[in-house]
């Protein structure tokens, strides 16, 4: 029977469904297949490295900071110390609209623009998840404020902190330093695997020089986080190596002295022990209080000391650079015993001026009519400019310079201090390469009387001082004493000296310096004491120049125009045990300025009883006419102190 029209169709259709059905069996068998290859490629070969990946993303390592060493003095006083401070912190991802949020915290509690602009950088240096610090130091009060509150803020809490403090603020500013948070140009230098979880870092003084010590070792928190960050258990502890603690050769007490002793100057005071070579005082004045520092000082505060004409940031026992005016002159005359230019009873006639053979120019001494015969101990002793005028140019600068240098001056001297200065101890060469200039003799002159190119800082007038009354013993002067339990001190074998040609010579220098203080005469005999004795010198570091014709009047000057007051002094000068130098700007005489601020510390450190008992035992025991013959010596010896200026050309 023939197959009708219908039929066909049907069957058509039918091939076509069947087709269809074929296809779709063979794309599903197809898919299932990748798929259980893809299962078999996760499940089973590379199983592992899912599987470390799943583990990371669980567990994570978390870094414990350690305790900051402290510091203290040679006594065993906390100079910088480790307190607990309660601090208000938010954390970002548990609030929803952290502007809002700050706002209403500022109601509660004050939260300066200072605070926030500090918040906004932590922000962006922690995670998510942790902390950023909005307030530190909160007081009690503040911290029932909040508490009472606490319920309307989500996402932001109290805690405990370790935070840096200095009890004796401006006291030790420029020796201890300070730490602050770690800036931009730091986190491209420092290892940030050792500083992690660590937000401070040293910025000056020994903070700085012994980070590396204080600092410690970062420890491990091996934690369980849930899916948001959030850790659910700790699983391992390797607990922070704390820094280690430092003890110094450093008097808290003798530095008040210098501190209280500059009063209202500017200046600065450098104390050393002679035996151990240990810095007993670093005082540069006027200082500022470090703490401000700690957690970020705030602009109105940074403004003010940046701005302030006493410069109270500049530290100036080891940046400053004075001339060292008559100071320098017993080294200059240990120089010419030594290379035998000069003998000590040797005698040159003074007639208040000097002149440069072939030249009518004349540098002038501080005594208009002249000291007559001076030899090398009344020199030193009276301050004969004349006298070192001569020695300076018969031995020439490049002398001069070579052996002056010994002692450090030009030099670093090797502190424990961050960015310590050279100075200036001036030759032919340096002229040339600085200025381009050739050496003049009138320059040699100048040197000769501590004036023209020479500069010291007062950290190298103290230290060379140290060196001349320590036998030439060259101990690198350090502020450390110990490192945990550990000393600093060099073996005596390590530690080099200076040549000596004739010992002679520089127990006559001794002698010289020692007449400064005992000697009717002396430039420094205010300060003579009754329980030992003190070998010093005074000097005057111009500010202003003055004309060949022309003469230095205090009283016509504005203060920022009058000389700085200098002293050097070593005692007991049978047995040396401390140096030091003093620098009062614009103070006018070292004599009376200067010299009784290295007496009252050297009495601090020498004696038991007080400086103000044996300065009016002193003064009851002298007459009448003692009195009247010290008034007359002393207006003589201030004399010298001012006159010794620099002669322009």
């Amino acid at each position: 029977m023939p197959i009708t029209t219908t039929q066909q169709q049907h069957a058509i259709m039918r091939r076509l469904f069947n087709g269809r059905v074929a296809a779709s069996v063979v794309f599903i068998l197809l898919a299932l297949g990748l798929v259980i290859m893809r299962l078999y490629w996760l499940q089973i070969t590379d199983h592992a490295h899912y599987t470390t990946l799943s583990t990371e993303n669980r567990l994570r390592l978390l870094p414990r900071p350690p305790a900051r060493g402290e510091i203290a003095d040679r006594n065993g006083i906390l100079l910088a110390e480790n307190i607990p401070s309660i601090d208000l912190f938010i954390f970002p991802d548990k609030v929803k609209n952290l502007e809002e949020t700050t706002e209403q915290l500022s109601q509660v509690i004050p939260i300066s623009d200072d605070d926030r602009s500090r918040f906004d950088k932590l922000k962006k240096r922690h995670r998510r998840f942790e902390r950023v610090p909005i307030r530190t130091g909160l007081n009690q009060q503040e911290m029932a404020k909040f508490a009472v509150k606490r319920h309307r803020f989500q996402g932001v809490d109290m805690g405990i902190t370790l935070r840096r403090f200095y009890p004796y603020g401006e006291l030790t500013a420029h020796v201890v330093g300070y730490i602050g948070r770690i800036n931009e140009r730091e986190l491209e230098s420092i290892d940030q695997a050792a500083y992690s979880g660590t937000s401070h870092i040293g910025k000056t003084g020994l903070e700085r020089y012994y980070e590396d010590q204080l600092h410690g070792e970062v420890g491990i928190q091996k934690v369980e986080m849930d899916a948001t960050s959030h850790i659910m258990r700790v699983i391992e502890t390797q607990p922070p190596v704390n820094g280690k603690d430092i003890k110094l050769h450093f008097d808290i007490e003798l530095q008040r002295i210098a501190m209280d002793g500059l009063g209202e100057h500017s200046g600065a005071v450098v104390a050393i022990d002679i035996k151990s070579g240990g810095i007993l005082v670093l005082a540069s004045k006027p200082g500022f209080d470090a703490n401000l520092f700690v957690d970020g000082i705030s602009f109105k505060d940074y403004d003010a000391l940046r701005e302030n004409p006493e410069t109270p940031l500049y530290n100036r026992t080891i940046h400053g650079r004075y001339p060292p005016g008559s100071t320098i002159k017993p080294f200059l005359a240990l120089a010419g015993l030594e290379r035998g230019n000069v003998t000590a009873n040797q005698t040159i006639w003074c007639p208040g001026h000097y002149n440069i053979k072939g030249s009518r120019r004349k540098f002038r001494d501080w005594k208009k009519s002249g000291h007559g015969t001076t030899n090398l101990y009344k020199a030193i002793e009276q301050s004969c400019d004349v006298y070192f005028y001569n020695l300076a140019y018969s031995m020439g600068i490049d002398n001069m310079h070579d052996y002056l240098s010994q002692f450090r001056f030009g030099q670093k001297t090797g502190a424990d201090m961050p960015n310590e200065t050279g100075a200036v101890l001036p030759s032919i060469e340096w002229k040339k390469k600085r200025y381009n200039k050739a050496w003049l003799p009138g320059d040699t002159v100048n040197a000769g009387i501590g004036q023209g190119y020479v500069l010291v800082s007062p950290l190298q007038l103290a230290y060379a001082t140290a060196v001349l009354a320590g036998d030439g013993k060259l101990l690198p002067p350090r502020l450390a004493s110990h490192i945990d339990d550990i000393s600093t001190a060099l073996a005596d074998s390590d530690i080099p000296r200076i040549e000596k040609k004739n010992p002679l010579h520089w127990e006559q220098v001794i002698q010289g310096m020692s007449q400064v203080v005992e000697a009717p005469r002396g430039t420094a005999k205010r300060i003579r004491s009754k329980s030992y004795r003190i070998a010093g010198k005074t000097g005057t570091a111009q500010v202003v120049s003055m004309k060949q014709n022309e003469n230095y009047d205090a009283e016509k000057l504005a203060k920022e125009k009058h000389d700085h007051a200098l002293f050097v002094a070593f005692a007991p000068t049978d047995d040396p045990q401390i140096a030091v130098a003093v620098i009062v700007e614009h103070g006018g005489h070292g004599g009376s300025t200067a010299a009784p601020i290295a007496r009252q510390i050297m009495d601090a450190f020498l004696l038991e009883e007080s400086v103000e008992t044996e300065q009016q035992v002193s003064s009851e025991e002298i007459t009448e006419k003692e009195k009247t013959e010290e008034e007359n010596a002393q207006q003589e010896s201030d004399s010298a102190e001012s006159g010794e200026r620099r002669n322009d050309e």
